[in-house]
């Protein structure tokens, strides 16, 4: 069984009660508006938040056992050390409050990638704090609302592309554009075109450390893209592919004073 834990931001499905506190004044009633029908539309396409939608599709796994969901709001993040002592695989889904996560907590899941834990950013984590601290680029990118997207699997031999067609439609998803600030990806394993004429590298690995990552593109808060089989399917082989091979407790520098061959030197 793969323990798997879901962080969320949840800061816009919230925006439906928290904006009139966060933007009081006659002159913010713009910005009010569009943050409660933003969040009443991120309710209506996942039933809920995000990570009840990315909690269902994992579970449809045998294999994944979703047993923590993390948020911003919650102490540390959700992302206690023994949170994620109990954590074999890290989901992370982020957008509008990058800043709001503590360094801390960032350093700390860098840390326990690096020690083997595997991460999967999901669209818009991109720039977040934890791709940055891992990856040592900014993870910017140009972007659009509202566009066609097919998605072609570059990498078919790949584990996360088993099951997956040679490409397939989102009807609607955000376009995201290169230059995307990533380092040279380990596998490219998904290359994404959009009707704009845009291209995306939308699924790359990494190793870092014991760790590996994965991050995705699709899924646009307001769209229905984790809902596509194909997506699915990815996130799922995706969690199974990052899955620890090893994990170490401690990363340290030890003094290595006899070496292997010493027996022979005496």
């Amino acid at each position: 069984m793969i323990k798997v834990t879901v962080w969320n931001e949840f800061v816009q499905e919230q925006m439906d009660v928290k904006a009139a506190e966060l933007f009081p004044g006659e002159d913010q009633a713009e910005t009010r508006q569009w943050l409660i029908d933003r969040a009443l539309e991120i309710k209506e396409v996942h039933h809920g938040a995000i990570h009840d939608t990315l909690k269902a599709l994992l579970e449809e796994d045998e294999e994944i056992k979703v047993c923590h969901v993390a948020t911003l709001d919650m102490e540390e993040c959700g992302l206690t050390k023994e949170v994620l002592d109990d954590t074999d695989v890290l989901v992370y889904w982020a957008h509008i409050a990058h800043d709001k996560m503590p360094d801390e907590i960032a350093e700390r899941i860098r840390d326990y990638v690096l020690r083997g834990m595997g991460f999967i950013a999901l669209h818009s984590a991109h720039p977040s704090k934890p791709m940055q601290k891992l990856l040592g680029t900014s993870g910017t990118l140009q972007w659009r609302e509202g566009d066609f997207c097919r998605v072609w699997n570059t990498c078919p031999t790949h584990p996360i592309a088993q099951g997956i067609p040679a490409s397939f439609e989102l009807e609607e998803e955000e376009m995201y554009g290169e230059f995307f600030d990533i380092p040279k990806p380990d596998d490219q394993v998904f290359i994404s075109w959009y009707r704009g004429g845009e291209v995306f590298r939308s699924g790359c690995t990494w190793t870092r450390g014991y760790g590996k990552i994965f991050y995705f593109q699709p899924g646009h808060e307001t769209n229905r893209s984790y809902f596509n089989e194909n997506v699915r399917k990815i996130i799922r082989n995706a969690v199974k592919w990052a899955k620890p091979v090893m994990r170490v407790g401690v990363l340290e520098c030890p003094n290595a004073v006899e070496s292997p061959e010493s027996k022979y030197q005496k």
